[in-house]
């Protein structure tokens, strides 16, 4: 198993707009072979950092769901929306692996 944490730097004005943007991504990850576990949004200390966490059973099973970008309509709608909202000013990816009981 693989883990994508996602570390955002969000625009805290347009909070709104983050909130449905990580609810579309939650539904595309689980509907394209991953486990969405959900974005930690602000709620005490720095107002512009959020993150995700999302599962996939492989690397191979993530390069799958990457192969995706760009090209299916529903992750081009929302990188579109993303983009055009300004909700997001940067991310950065790392890659985990969980040490489970």
């Amino acid at each position: 198993m693989i883990t994508c944490v996602v570390t955002y730097t969000i625009d805290p004005a347009k909070t709104p707009e983050f909130e449905h943007f990580s609810r579309r991504w939650i539904e595309l990850v689980n509907a394209h072979g991953g486990s969405h576990h959900g974005y930690f949004l602000p709620a005490e200390g720095a107002s512009d950092q959020a993150l995700a966490l999302f599962s996939f059973p492989s690397l191979a099973a993530y390069e799958e769901y990457r192969q995706l970008f760009g090209v299916h309509p529903d992750f081009v709608a929302i990188d579109a929306f993303r983009d055009e909202t300004g909700c997001v000013v940067r991310w950065e990816r790392t890659f985990m692996r969980p040490l489970l009981p």
